[in-house]
C-alpha cells in the first residue's frame, strides 16, 4: 500500500530507463534546448540532413544532434562552424555567452552573469586559487576532485566555463580587478607539482596585467576579517555594489546595503594585513623556484 499522500506510477518495461531520461530532459539547460531548436530550424531551412551538417563543419552525426537535442553545449567552434555553413546571420553567436554560461555549476549563474558585466570586483580565497585565475589543470583537478564525483564530461563543461570567465581579466572596457590569496592555497598542492608549478607561473603573468592586483595573504597572521572565509565585493555597470559568498556548493548573492557595506571595510581591512602587490610577487616567485 501506497504511504497517504505519495502517488504511485505502475511498473513498465524500462521504466527506470524512462524516468532517468525525463529527469535527465528536465534538467537540461534552457539555454542550450533553445539552441539546439534554433540550430535545427536553420539546418532544415538549409536544406541539410544532421549528417551533411555535422560533414561541413567538422562534426560527427551524433554530436550534431546531441547539441540539437540540448543534451551537450556548443563549443565556440561549432558555433563558428554553424554559422558559415548555414548562413545564420549571428543569431547562434549572441546565444554562445549564455551557453558557455550554463556549463558553470547551477548555484554560480545569475552571479556569474552579473560577474561578466562588473566595474570592479574584489575577493578575498583563503583556501583555493580563485577561479578567475586558475590554470586549465589547477581547475580539472578541483573538479576531478569533487565529492560527489563528477563525471568526465561534467568536468570538461565546468572547466571550460571557468576559463570562459577569465575573458573578464582582459575584457574592453577593462574592469578593476584585485584578488588576496592565503598563502595556505599557494602552497597546498591541488594536482602534482608541474600542475602548482604552472598556477604560480599564472599568477605571475596575470599580476602583470594594469587592472589587476594579486596580494598574498602569508600564514601566520593571526585573526583577520578574513577568518570568516572567502568573498566577493562587486561593482555593478548600474554602480550598485554587491557581495557574494560560497560555500560547500551553495552560493548566496548579498544586496543589503549594510551587510555590502561591512564587506567592503573587511575587504579594505584584508587588503592593508596582506603582502602588497610587489612583496607577493616575490613569494610567487621563491615558490616557483622552489620547484
Amino acid at each position: 500500500m501506497a504511504e497517504r499522500g505519495v502517488r504511485t506510477v505502475p511498473e513498465t518495461r524500462n521504466g527506470g530507463a524512462a524516468q532517468a531520461k525525463v529527469r535527465e530532459d528536465h534538467d537540461l539547460p534552457g539555454v542550450w534546448v533553445a539552441y539546439g531548436t534554433l540550430l535545427a530550424h536553420l539546418r532544415k531551412r538549409a536544406g541539410l540532413t544532421q549528417q551533411t551538417l555535422g560533414a561541413a563543419i567538422g562534426y560527427s552525426l551524433e554530436q550534431v544532434a546531441s547539441v540539437e537535442q540540448g543534451r551537450r553545449p556548443a563549443k565556440a567552434a561549432f558555433t563558428e562552424a554553424a554559422e558559415r555553413a548555414l548562413n545564420a546571420g549571428g543569431v547562434l553567436e549572441v546565444l554562445q555567452a549564455e551557453v558557455d554560461r550554463a556549463k558553470l555549476p547551477r548555484f554560480f549563474r545569475n552571479f556569474a552573469a552579473v560577474e561578466a558585466e562588473v566595474l570592479s570586483r574584489f575577493s578575498y580565497d583563503p583556501l583555493l586559487v580563485p577561479g578567475l585565475l586558475q590554470t586549465e589543470a589547477y581547475a580539472r583537478a578541483v573538479f576531478a576532485g569533487h565529492c560527489p564525483p563528477f563525471s568526465e564530461e561534467i568536468v570538461d563543461q565546468h572547466t571550460e566555463a571557468r576559463l570562459g570567465r577569465q575573458r573578464l581579466l582582459t575584457r574592453d572596457p577593462m574592469a578593476e580587478l584585485s584578488f588576496i590569496i592565503g598563502e595556505e592555497a599557494l602552497r597546498d598542492p591541488v594536482g602534482d607539482a608541474y600542475v602548482m608549478r604552472g598556477q604560480w607561473q599564472r599568477l605571475l603573468e596575470v599580476s602583470g596585467l594594469r587592472n589587476v592586483e594579486v596580494q598574498v595573504m602569508p600564514a601566520g597572521r593571526g585573526f583577520h576579517p578574513g577568518k570568516n572565509g572567502p568573498f566577493v565585493t562587486v561593482q555593478t555597470k548600474e554602480h550598485q555594489h554587491l557581495g557574494y559568498f560560497e560555500s560547500q556548493g551553495v552560493g548566496c548573492t548579498v544586496s543589503v546595503p549594510a551587510d555590502v557595506s561591512a564587506f567592503g571595510l573587511r575587504y579594505g581591512k584584508l587588503r592593508s594585513q596582506a603582502l602588497n602587490v610587489e612583496e607577493s610577487a616575490r613569494l610567487v616567485e621563491q615558490l616557483v623556484g622552489e620547484t
